[in-house]
């Protein structure tokens, strides 16, 4: 892996294949249909990649996961503008994974290899379980599919275990207290209605709160960040009014989730 002046780190299609945990040829799938940008060309007429396409690529990784079929993934990528940062687009990854049950999976050491897109060490898996993403049973290893590539990403991170975890206490304490707040205030307003009636407005609540409690919460840290490091943020741009300004994914999940299940992109 290269970087460009800037510090973005240029990757080959094979190594940006290897970090998003999917084939050279699947990466290739998408470019064709127009679902990633074009690479820049750089020495000797190499395509390099950056992380807008390693965060568009956990995008689509995703949606196909929650079912949703190829065309629904064209049509929802078309909406949304052309210059979301991997900021936004983790944003967008995040809102879609909400609608996903948990879901556990028994995988072997090489299929959470695989499946993480990086080899691991056993410092590595022993974090990830502190973390929750992951448990031993004998030679397996039972883990959270949703947690995994978050998991992941924060083995990158420059922080103590014991900080992430007493982030992810805070996180956990204060997004309940958020939910039994917002329960109570639509279990008031609904008293009176039909049990039908109630179902349909949880349902329509559920993306809307889900995409409200995520930007507030981006806006929250940074203005939070903004006045710890006394500088504004850089030049990415603000990824919240990006979330907010692009037509969001709660409305294609639920649109077109139900479409078909995947299948129509190459197996990974």
């Amino acid at each position: 892996m290269t970087t460009t002046d800037s510090g973005e780190p240029a990757l080959t299609v094979d190594e940006l294949a290897a970090r998003a945990g999917v084939t050279v040829r699947t990466v290739r799938f998408y470019a064709g249909r127009g679902l990633l940008p074009p690479p820049a060309i750089g020495p000797r007429r190499v395509g390099r990649y950056g992380r807008d396409h390693l965060a568009r690529l956990a995008l689509i990784e995703e949606m196909q996961r929650q079912g949703m079929t190829l065309a629904a993934i064209e049509r929802h990528l078309s909406r949304l503008p052309p210059d979301l940062s991997p900021h936004d687009l983790a944003v967008h990854r995040a809102v879609v994974a909400s609608w996903a049950p948990e879901s556990m999976e028994l995988l072997s050491r090489p299929d959470l290899e695989r499946r993480a897109g990086r080899p691991l060490t056993d410092e590595d898996v022993e974090r990830l379980a502190a973390m929750s993403v992951l448990t031993r049973e004998g030679d397996f290893l039972r883990v959270d599919s949703g947690l995994l590539r978050l998991g992941v990403e924060l083995l990158d991170v420059p922080l103590s275990e014991e900080t992430v975890l007493a982030a992810r206490t805070a996180l956990i304490d204060h997004a309940r207290a958020a939910a039994r707040e917002l329960s109570q205030l639509l279990r008031d307003a609904v008293a009176e209605r039909d049990t039908r009636d109630v179902r349909s407005l949880s349902a329509h609540m559920h993306p809307l709160v889900v995409q409200a409690l995520l930007t507030t919460f981006q806006r929250s840290l940074k203005e939070e960040l903004r006045e710890w490091v006394g500088s504004p943020e850089d030049s990415a741009g603000d990824p919240a009014e990006g979330a907010c300004r692009a037509d969001g994914p709660v409305e294609g999940a639920a649109r077109d989730g139900a479409e078909g299940a995947p299948g129509d992109a190459p197996s990974v």
